[in-house]
């Protein structure tokens, strides 16, 4: 018997690695195939920072990936350390994990692009607008006898 082959993930995130979205994505993408995550901080200038960050991300992932989530820690160009790591590892796709819009200075370096051009599949997993936040919620009123409008 044959097993399946097991799909490389390589997630680049660091303010946003513990996130509801992304811990989401990545538990979806295991449960649909056998996956191989590995955890790239780039854009990195303080090494203990992303050491703290690298650790609570993978505890966060660890349970979604269902396994275990090898850690990478780049340099202070972001594209430059996806670059590497992809040259160094057997990736299949990319998913990057950013701020939103307005804060993020990775969109603003158009590196969603910029990685695409590597030749993987990329996912971006952006956090949701504050609209869609309150879609999300339920009405406090919802079940207490108050006409919901």
């Amino acid at each position: 018997m044959e097993s399946a082959q097991s799909t490389r993930v390589l997630i680049v995130a660091s303010r946003t690695a513990s996130t509801p979205r992304l811990i989401e994505e990545v538990g979806r993408r295991a449960r649909a195939n056998p996956c191989e995550f590995a955890l790239l901080i780039p854009d990195v200038t303080n090494r203990q920072a992303a050491d703290w960050t690298l650790d609570t991300a993978q505890r966060s992932l660890r349970p979604a990936a269902r396994g275990k989530i090898a850690g990478l820690v780049g340099g202070p160009d972001p594209f430059e350390s996806v670059k590497e790591a992809v040259g160094d590892g057997s990736f299949d796709e990319i998913i990057i994990s950013t701020l939103s819009k307005k804060t993020s200075k990775w969109l603003r370096r158009d590196l969603i692009r910029r990685v695409e051009t590597l030749g993987l599949p990329v996912t971006a997993i952006h956090p949701p607008s504050f609209k869609e936040d309150l879609r999300a919620l339920e009405s406090p009123w919802a079940g207490r006898g108050v006409p919901i409008a």
